[in-house]
């Protein structure tokens, strides 16, 4: 069997700014949550069997404290901010395994989930259903990442083409490159290819040799950068802990629990809520046809 883990936080951003919006009879702008909960009753109709969505029930973790800048809620529409505890209503009312994440990110989540995942007997594959290049660092040979808007599977060979790097040096390439998503800058001077370059090579910041002469691979401006790196290094250590997925929360302990068996008899009234009454047809269609 197949397991889908959806980044719901990536979701209902990308349909907060690519739907329409949906204002109810009382007031509540609703469109990013049932283009959320349709696009996942999608996959359920397309076959999808053991699916599971993490979400940021809030926007801060402990990332936080080790990094001033990291990112906030700060500047986040109030609409959008508003439809995450909707959503998450939504898809326990729909029967979908939901991981409301606090103290970790819903990154860290789908990462352990994932994790647990992969090693249980009779799972094929883990799909990653996200974009964000955090969770490259996580596909292994049952491990992939799943571009639902494109449909385009990324699995080891997929990293390393796209990023130069294998995952397990994509925390290490993320902290020399930045990533602005997340409020972290990098190092002055590390673009993509340079970080691919040396990472390719050494495969770890810590192995990176602090004289640049004994660099045995081609990039410019190699004494400027040693220099930065030299002094910059404790720094680069703690932006790859920033992009560091925790995979030890305990979301996860059977594929029964992901497995979908159709909505609860509250996701009527939810979808009445949310005026989008087509869907409990749906699902119980749907539902019917996994029996």
């Amino acid at each position: 069997m197949d397991v889908y883990l959806v980044d719901g936080t990536y979701e209902l951003f990308r349909h907060f700014f690519g739907v329409p919006s949906h204002v109810t009879k009382d007031g509540r702008e609703v469109a990013a949550t049932r283009g959320v909960l349709g696009s996942v009753l999608g996959m359920l109709e397309g076959g999808a069997t053991h699916v599971g969505v993490a979400t940021d029930k809030v926007i801060e973790s402990f990332r936080n404290s080790m990094w001033a800048g990291y990112k906030t809620g700060a500047g986040v529409d109030p609409q959008l901010m508003a439809q995450f505890p909707l959503l998450e209503e939504g898809l326990e009312a729909m029967g979908v395994t939901v991981w409301p994440m606090l103290e970790l990110e819903a990154d860290d989540g789908l990462a352990a989930a994932a994790k647990s995942a992969a090693s249980w007997p009779g799972i094929a594959r883990v799909y990653l259903c996200t974009p964000d290049k955090d969770m490259a660092q996580l596909v292994e040979d049952r491990i992939v990442m799943l571009n639902r808007r494109t449909q385009v599977v990324m699995d080891e060979a997929g990293v390393i083409e796209k990023f130069g790097v294998p995952p397990r040096s994509i925390p290490d390439y993320l902290a020399l490159v930045g990533d602005s998503a997340d409020g972290y800058p990098g190092l002055p001077g590390f673009g993509a290819r340079t970080a691919a370059a040396l990472l390719a090579r050494y495969g770890s910041i810590e192995a990176i040799p602090d004289d640049w002469t004994q660099w045995d691979v081609g990039v410019r401006g190699g004494e400027r950068l040693s220099g930065t790196l030299a002094g910059k290094r404790e720094l680069a250590l703690l932006f790859r802990d920033l992009a560091t997925l925790r995979t030890d929360s305990p979301v996860l302990t059977s594929p029964d629990e992901l497995r979908w068996t159709g909505p609860r008899d509250d996701f009527e009234s939810f979808c009445r809520r949310v005026e989008a009454p087509g869907m409990v047809k749906r699902a119980r269609a749907a539902a019917t046809r996994a029996a």
